[in-house]
């Protein structure tokens, strides 16, 4: 992975963890948190899809979709956890 993919990686990861906390709203963890879950989310997206074989077209719009869908799939699971304690 070359520097300026892993740039992008993170860039795409905010932008995700932003989109996912307005989706999700309610959740209580804050900006900062869904900044951190989206960086996450961009990872567990990206592995998924590829996984899955989904392939979506597009250079930007592709990656947060993916990054999106990892994102909220990690604020359900840690809203689960919270609620569990």
């Amino acid at each position: 992975m070359t520097i300026e993919s892993l740039i992008i990686l993170l860039l795409v990861g905010l932008v995700a963890g932003w989109l996912a906390g307005l989706i999700w709203k309610g959740s209580g963890f804050g900006l900062l948190w869904n900044l951190i879950f989206g960086v996450a989310g961009s990872f567990l997206g990206g592995w998924l899809f590829s996984v899955l074989g989904i392939h979506i077209g597009g250079r930007w719009i592709g990656p947060i979709i993916a990054a999106v869908v990892g994102a909220l799939i990690i604020l359900a699971i840690v809203n689960l956890i919270r609620k569990n304690r």
